[in-house]
């Protein structure tokens, strides 16, 4: 936007009012731009008056990116600490650099600069020795801001002995090496201990070390465990120890690992897989082989270092032929574990392959079984077999000659229950291939109907129709939920419930509910009476099979009733009679069979 204001001073007071007109837009402008913070736009401005005051923000939405350089440890005296600091847009306003005691306690400030290289001088004797955290905030132009990273390092303004890591996992045998600051001259011995991680007993792993105060810990003579690590220097009668090197792992006990057998022949694209744990610094990878056999050489199918240790691998890629597989684990302290082999595994990528078609988790009336083929062979017949899950006994369903290889099957000749599939291709040269059998299907002939009814107390009067009461609806099955109500997909759904005496039945506005009706047995009203309520469904399993429960709550009491509603005092069974109305995902209609509520008898509501 360009705005002129065009004035012909004649004296020297008209040329101020120009200028302080020029300086009264400006600043409008720049409090305009400050409303909303830190924020510029790519808006120009321009004002012209005696002369033209032109303002121009660039876009920066992104904050500075700042980085504290790592000071050496341990220091002494006075140091230049350092940050990089950056930003490609307004660029850098200041840097702050600041200080406190290692992970705990307020940051203090050391120095704000604005020139980079951003750094400044700390005197470390203005702060007792011990371990310290040093960061960096950036500011932009724009106002954002960045918090770098903490780095640590040691303040060693007195005599201080200083133990190195020797890193968070350690096996057999470990360098470990201290450090003397300050010295002051004199002749130091050294003496490193551990200790079982937070016990504070310490133990000798080295004496009589002198400088370069350095030993190798054994650490197959402890057990395997975490442990904290400290030195001791003496001179004289002057003791002095280091800070605690604490959670120091030994790990000498390899992981344990065993290779899951491929199965036999392979062909095509397989998964391979191994199990793998380590008791104490965990697995760091696992590296799945495979060698013909009668071969020494070992070939890596893939690497993982993360559960599931398992890949997918082209067998197409290897020569046909017999080959033994197994997997090396190694944990993160380096301890190498070789699996058992699975041997005599034939990769044979020549013959055929079937799959199983999944047909379906509920089967009722005759359904169609149907299985995937390929040979690179002409395909003799494709049969296709059933299990009661859980038995070895295989009954063929048929025998197909031509794809697609399928047929239906009646299940109302076999019992209700759990089936696993498999299907066995017959090549015309070459064995016969078995498909992964196929499980979690069950056959279920018997009619839709209800199992149980409930009724539970969620008011404050036990016996008592009120707010927060609800009704529990059970089926053997899972239904088709807009079989209930049209367009219902068990979400919540307003609902009308009726009670007349002892007979309650639950409607809606604009369309019928499919519940049926509850004989209450006792009347808990002399009036009808009628109450908001909600319905929702979910799915139970039980004993293998998925069934619908609608719940039903009660809200507030609309009409009816009045001052005649029946608190009930005596226990008794209700009698649910379903409407078969409702049909279960096959399509079949619920039997009519009045239900009665199950468990000991009780008050309802």
């Amino acid at each position: 936007m360009r705005q002129t204001f065009s004035t012909r001073p004649t004296d020297e007071g008209a040329a101020v009012f120009d200028r302080r007109a020029a300086a009264l837009v400006v600043l409008a402008l720049a409090a305009a731009i400050g409303l909303s913070g830190p924020t510029f736009s790519s808006a120009a401005f321009t004002t012209t008056t005696a002369s033209t005051v032109t303002i121009k923000a660039a876009s920066d939405w992104t904050p500075p990116v700042v980085t504290m350089v790592a000071p050496p440890t341990p220091v002494v005296g006075t140091v230049t600490l350092t940050a990089n600091a950056s930003d490609a847009d307004s660029g850098v306003r200041d840097v702050t650099i600041e200080q406190r005691a290692a992970g705990a306690g307020s940051w203090t400030t050391v120095c704000t600069t604005a020139t980079a290289p951003y750094s400044c001088a700390w005197n470390t004797t203005s702060v007792p020795d011990g371990t310290y955290d040093v960061r960096a905030r950036a500011v932009d132009r724009a106002g954002y801001s960045t918090t770098s990273t903490s780095v640590r390092t040691s303040v060693a303004n007195t005599t201080a002995v200083v133990l190195a890591s020797p890193g968070s996992f350690v096996r057999g045998a470990v360098p470990l090496s201290a450090s003397i600051q300050n010295s002051g001259g004199l002749t130091y011995t050294v003496q490193i201990q551990s200790s079982v991680a937070g016990a504070n007993t310490w133990t000798p792993l080295c004496s009589n070390l002198s400088s370069p105060y350095s030993c190798s810990w054994t650490t197959t003579g402890a057990a395997n465990g975490t442990y904290d690590l400290r030195a001791v220097a003496t001179t004289g009668s002057s003791t002095f120890t280091s800070a605690v090197v604490p959670n120091v792992t030994v790990d000498n006990l390899g992981p344990t690992v065993t290779m899951t057998d491929p199965g036999t022949p392979l062909r095509g694209i397989r998964t391979f897989a191994a199990t793998a744990s380590d008791a104490h610094s965990g697995i760091d990878q696992v590296a799945l082989q495979y060698a013909l056999s009668g071969s020494s050489t070992w070939q890596v199918l893939c690497t993982r270092t993360a559960t599931p240790y398992s890949c997918s691998f082209d067998t197409a890629t290897l020569a046909d032929g017999t080959y033994s597989f197994r997997a090396v684990a190694r944990d993160v302290a380096g301890n190498v574990t070789t699996s058992a082999s699975v041997t005599n595994r034939v990769v044979d990528n020549t013959v055929s392959s079937v799959s199983m078609v999944d047909p379906g988790a509920v089967l009722a009336g005759t359904v169609s079984l149907a299985a995937n083929a390929t040979s690179t062979a002409p395909i003799t017949s494709v049969r296709i077999q059933y299990a009661t899950t859980g038995s070895s006994t295989w009954t063929d369903v048929c025998t197909d000659t031509t794809s697609p290889y399928a047929c239906p099957w009646d299940t109302t000749k076999v019992a209700d229950g759990a089936y696993d599939f498999r299907a066995i291709l017959t090549p015309a040269t070459g064995p016969t291939t078995t498909s992964a059998v196929v499980t979690g299907s069950r056959v279920e002939n018997d009619p839709l109907r209800g199992v149980d009814v409930q009724a539970i107390n969620g008011g404050s009067t036990a016996g008592l129709l009120e707010t927060g009461d609800r009704m529990t609806f059970t089926w053997n099955a899972q239904l088709n939920l807009a079989s209930v109500t049209s367009g219902w997909t068990g979400a919540n759904q307003t609902v009308s419930v009726d009670v007349t005496g002892r007979s309650l039945t639950i409607s809606r506005s604009g369309g019928s509910v499919n519940l049926g009706s509850v004989d209450l047995i006792q009347s808990y009203t002399k009036n009808p009476v009628k109450f908001d309520g909600t319905m929702t469904a979910s799915t139970t399993t039980v004993g293998g099979v998925a069934r619908t429960t609608i719940t039903v709550v009660l809200g507030a009491r609309t009409s009816g009733g009045g001052g005649l509603l029946n608190t009930v005092t005596q226990p008794g069974a209700m009698v649910w009679n379903p409407s078969g109305t409702v049909t279960d995902l096959n399509g079949r209609a619920c039997s009519t069979a009045p239900v009665t509520e199950s468990g000991a008898m009780d008050v309802e509501f």
